[in-house]
């Protein structure tokens, strides 16, 4: 089985008292258009060997990273959640950090309903994403990937969207109706913000979700669904490390990598995933 960034881990440091629980979920069962998702976690795992361990300043190998075995996606969609909700919440009730490597987006809802459920208190989401994933049981999947949004925010968890540039009027009335802050890539892009702030009443416990076509095919064209004028990945980044300011980062998924052959954009994911667990120690508390 491989590891997350195996070549550098001490042994003490890849144990049972890891920080971070990277969780492989090789989920591809609702895309919608390109295929590939379900072999994204491998992808990212063997690019991983390549990263160091110094990232922006910090250094979250010394916090420990254990890799668990992927999770068991055959069956009906609500067990595979099911198995995916109790991975996350053993996780966040032993004090560690679910990272959820997927697969398609509709893992996020397994991976945030089992951390919701360990920690019992508000949680708020970050989604970097092309999609604003708020359509109610597209093409009659209640789990679909581009359902996800619409099933966390029916379940009270507060939605904070940025670089989305294509959706729906669906989606368009059900950001309203839940509430859902939102900058979309247009706004983002042009404008060259990296730094939004969230609403002062934003829960204090974020949860991230990372979806690899939020950034532009140019940056990262190894998705199902790339959608032009997408963020940058430095833009993308800070917008996340801004929101995360001042809050706690809880879990966090990085989802719809499909590997397309170039070493290139398995190593992006990689990166992205190592950068996220640098933010998550740096709100720690």
């Amino acid at each position: 089985m491989s590891v997350f960034m195996d070549s550098e881990l001490t042994a003490e440091e890849r144990g049972e008292t890891a920080f971070f629980r990277v969780i492989p979920v090789p989920l591809e069962r609702t895309v919608s258009y390109g295929a590939g998702t379900g072999r994204g976690p491998a992808a990212i795992l063997d690019a991983s060997n390549e990263l160091e361990r110094l990232c922006a300043g910090r250094e979250p190998c010394k916090d420990g990273i254990l890799t668990e075995t992927p999770l068991d996606c055959d069956g009906p969609m609500p067990d595979v959640m099911t198995r995916l909700a109790q991975r996350t919440e053993g996780a966040a009730r032993a004090g560690r950090i679910p990272v959820t490597l997927g697969g398609e987006h509709s893992l996020t809802y397994g991976a945030v309903t089992g951390i919701a459920r360990a920690l019992g208190r508000p949680l708020g989401l970050v989604q970097i994403d092309a999609h604003a994933d708020l359509r109610v049981a597209y093409e009659g999947e209640l789990h679909s990937h581009a359902s996800v949004m619409h099933l966390l925010a029916d379940e009270g968890v507060r939605l904070a969207q940025f670089g989305v540039r294509a959706l729906c009027a669906e989606e368009v009335d059900s950001r309203a109706r839940n509430g859902v802050f939102w900058r979309d890539a247009e706004e983002l892009v042009t404008g060259g913000h990296h730094k939004i702030d969230l609403p002062g009443d934003f829960p204090d416990l974020v949860y991230v979700s990372f979806d690899l076509d939020g950034l532009d095919p140019s940056q990262m064209p190894a998705t199902g669904t790339p959608v032009p004028g997408g963020l940058g990945y430095y833009q993308a980044l800070h917008l996340v490390e801004n929101a995360l300011r001042g809050r706690r980062c809880i879990g966090f998924d990085v989802v719809e990598l499909a590997p397309d052959g170039n070493a290139a954009w398995d190593f992006t994911a990689a990166q992205i995933v190592y950068r996220l667990m640098a933010n998550c120690i740096d709100g720690r508390k």
